[in-house]
């Protein structure tokens, strides 16, 4: 699994204790994930799971929901390659044209 292959080599990188905040994706609800925390808890990393539908805390869920429903323009929506070239153009533009304020 991708995933915890990319945690394994993060692990190697730490340098003290971390945590780690993920949601409830299917990909870190199975038992072979399940099995590496506590090889990665002796490791100082120790995984956090979000609470169940939490797009609040989700900081993707908050850029996608301002992509959605604030930035993409209708056009977007014509074709496949359009909506992929809306996106792009505003995540490059992303910090700069393209904003979100938490005050």
């Amino acid at each position: 699994m991708k995933s915890i292959a990319c945690i394994d080599d993060f692990c190697r990188k730490i340098t003290k204790k971390t945590v780690l905040i993920i949601d409830n994706s299917p990909i870190h609800q199975n038992n072979v994930f399940w099995d590496k925390e506590k090889e990665w808890a002796e490791k100082g990393l120790e995984i956090f799971f979000l609470p169940t539908y939490s797009p609040h805390l989700n900081l993707i869920e908050i850029l996608w929901r301002f992509i959605k429903y604030e930035w993409l323009d209708i056009n977007a929506y014509e074709s496949y390659s359009a909506l992929v070239e809306a996106v792009e153009d505003i995540l490059i533009k992303f910090g700069t044209k393209y904003t979100i304020n938490f005050a």
